[in-house]
């Protein structure tokens, strides 16, 4: 038996070395079974060294593929953060929900007495157009020079004094709009109304984009069946939420609400001034407060301890709320400064 033919036999014993790739390409045996075998000493190592000589050419057949990844930028919110160049490479990242759209429940709205842009001219809606004009003046009118006018705090001083039924209501008569849109946010993190009041589910929000780098403003973004409303989830609930809207992150995020559209108004539905510290924190980077006192409920020392806790707001507006007219049954607002 020749030294060559002793060499294939002693490398048919040797035991396959189990590859971790489905389909490695053929081995040029012309060359490396040539280059393994020149030596007078058999290698046991052979068949190693051929299979790692064709994952090495593997790899290098794909390398124009791994050039070819190249980021996007998220420019308009619901782009890909990246486009592989080939659809047979997928990098694997987190992944997040991308902007969708739901179904707010407009017959529970009118059930629950608020304004449905879809119903009957009420008393209701012609005091929020009241209580909307100088919210939308100080934000657009001309000359309004109030930095962040179009950012706008919904508050209490205490819970279930009305502040998320006057919120909504704001946002949907601003939505009637006919040159203005309208984001609604759920701020009270703690304890998120939004979504049970509209019929909806909870989904991704604001915490979310605050807590995790893979989730944009885009991801947690809701289009609604109502013409130019959305809303902003409150997200998942976090111990140390204080700090979060008191971060860099949401002092950039209020800042790209506030000026990346100049025809939208965003209205938070904050937490209650004297339950919480999250809407003291809140209430800095507002541009308007509109403060919320609930009819034979709310007492001015309670009222005069909330309006301390507003530091750097100077446009703080109140409405009455859970008020009645002669006629039982009607309720009534009332706006001023």
């Amino acid at each position: 038996m020749s030294l060559i033919e002793r060499a294939i036999k002693r490398m048919d014993e040797v035991p396959a070395v189990p590859s971790f790739r489905a389909e490695p390409p053929p081995i040029d045996t012309e060359r490396d079974d040539v280059a393994v075998l020149a030596d007078a000493t058999v290698d046991a190592e052979a068949p190693q060294r051929m299979h790692v000589a064709a994952t090495a050419r593997a790899v290098e057949a794909r390398e124009p593929q791994l050039r070819g990844l190249e980021p996007v930028m998220d420019d308009d919110w619901s782009a890909p953060l990246g486009t592989p160049a080939s659809d047979d490479f997928v990098i694997d990242r987190p992944a997040v929900p991308r902007s969708k759209t739901v179904t707010i429940d407009l017959q529970r709205l009118r059930e629950g007495g608020m304004i449905a842009p879809d119903g009957d001219k009420t008393p209701l809606a012609e005091e929020f157009r009241v209580i909307k004009r100088p919210l939308l003046k100080n934000a657009f009118g001309s000359g309004a020079s109030i930095r962040n006018g179009n950012l706008i705090m919904v508050t209490s001083a205490f819970p279930r004094e009305g502040k998320s039924f006057c919120a909504i209501n704001l946002a949907m008569s601003i939505a009637m709009e006919r040159d203005r849109t309208v984001l609604l946010v759920d701020a009270d993190v703690a304890r998120p109304s939004i979504p049970q009041k509209f019929g909806i589910a909870p989904d991704v929000g604001l915490m979310d984009v605050l807590l995790d780098s893979h989730v944009s403003l885009a991801d947690a973004i809701v289009r609604t069946n109502v013409n130019k409303l959305a809303l902003l989830p409150a997200g998942r609930p976090h111990r140390q939420a204080t700090e979060l809207l008191a971060s860099e992150a949401m002092a950039n995020l209020l800042a790209e609400l506030s000026e990346r559209y100049s025809d939208r108004i965003v209205i938070f539905d904050s937490p209650p001034l004297l339950v919480t510290t999250e809407a003291r924190t809140l209430a800095a980077n507002m541009g308007q407060i509109v403060m919320v006192v609930e009819s034979d409920n709310t007492t001015h020392e309670a009222l005069r301890e909330a309006l301390a806790t507003i530091e750097s707001c100077d446009v703080v507006g109140m409405v009455l709320n859970k008020g009645r007219r002669s006629n039982p049954g009607d309720s009534y607002g009332y706006y001023g400064y």
